[in-house]
């Protein structure tokens, strides 16, 4: 299957000969490297790779390889994983009564821009709030909440994940703040989008803060999520200028569509298997 790609990532303590080791053992496992990217961060001596690759010669299948490589990441303390490029990634989307990123989303399934499963639709909010969206095939799920009644609603949603097999949570401009509980369980795999200012704006209508301070940067910031609000490990950010003549509408527009690319992108190099952890940071292997 020579069209048939894999994807390994890995991230270990910075040590001699790892791209030699990883090259070597796909080369003798009949492996041909498509495109490899790497990274030494010389502030924590921590070493990141992403390596694309299909079958050259000889038909090995995943699992084979998988444990075949089990040596190599050991001797080398690596955090890694081996995937099949053609399995999808399974999506769940959390939304509020903000629609844009959802219908971006779901536009970019279509499209085949965005190579993922989407297996749910949870709101807070009912579905007439979200009339003319064509939701197709993919479920939709009406879980209100309340300060009494959050832990039940997180309970219902963490059933929908589990139900699902989902890979990936998106807050596709979700207004709730999620548990420590949840964001532990969702720990690397939940990405969030939010406005970016400077100053920070924190409460209602951040748009409109914004005017009234003459901000001249607006921006937006995908992040995964942690359980300390808004400051997960960040995976894309964008900005765009503002001047004296835009009108608080204006800001809540061009917001708008810094949050859908930002998140969209953000979205894409996970799917991609182009971003990974660094402590409190990223290492974002863009193409």
């Amino acid at each position: 299957m020579p069209h048939h790609q894999f994807v390994l990532t890995l991230s270990c303590p910075d040590l001699p000969g790892i791209v030699s080791a990883v090259s070597t053992f796909l080369f003798d496992n009949g492996q041909n490297i498509l495109d490899a990217q790497q990274f030494d961060d010389t502030e924590t001596g921590q070493f990141f790779m992403r390596v694309v690759f299909n079958a050259a010669q000889t038909r090995v299948t995943l699992p084979v390889l998988r444990e075949l490589f089990i040596p190599v990441a050991e001797r080398f303390m690596m955090r890694w994983q081996m995937r099949d490029r053609g399995n999808r990634r399974r999506v769940l989307l959390l939304v509020s009564k903000s629609d844009h990123c959802l219908v971006d989303l779901l536009y970019r399934w279509r499209t085949g821009e965005l190579e993922m499963t989407p297996t749910a639709v949870i709101s807070n909010h009912p579905r007439d709030t979200y009339e003319g969206l064509d939701f197709g095939e993919v479920p939709f799920h009406y879980l209100p909440v309340s300060k009494e009644t959050r832990r039940q609603q997180e309970t219902a949603i963490s059933g929908v994940i589990a139900h699902t097999k989902t890979d990936l949570v998106v807050l596709a401009r979700y207004m709730q703040v999620l548990s420590d509980e949840m964001s532990g369980r969702l720990a690397g795999r939940c990405i969030n989008i939010h406005h970016s200012f400077l100053p920070g704006f924190k409460g209602a209508k951040p748009y409109h803060q914004a005017h009234e301070r003459g901000v001249k940067l607006i921006g937006a910031t995908a992040h995964y999520v942690t359980g300390t609000l808004d400051e997960g490990p960040i995976i894309d950010q964008d900005v765009e200028r503002i001047s004296h003549r835009d009108r608080p509408e204006d800001l809540v527009r061009k917001g708008r569509d810094i949050e859908r690319r930002v998140l969209a992108r953000a979205i894409r190099y996970h799917l991609e298997d182009r971003v990974i952890l660094n402590g409190k940071k990223t290492v974002v292997f863009v193409d």
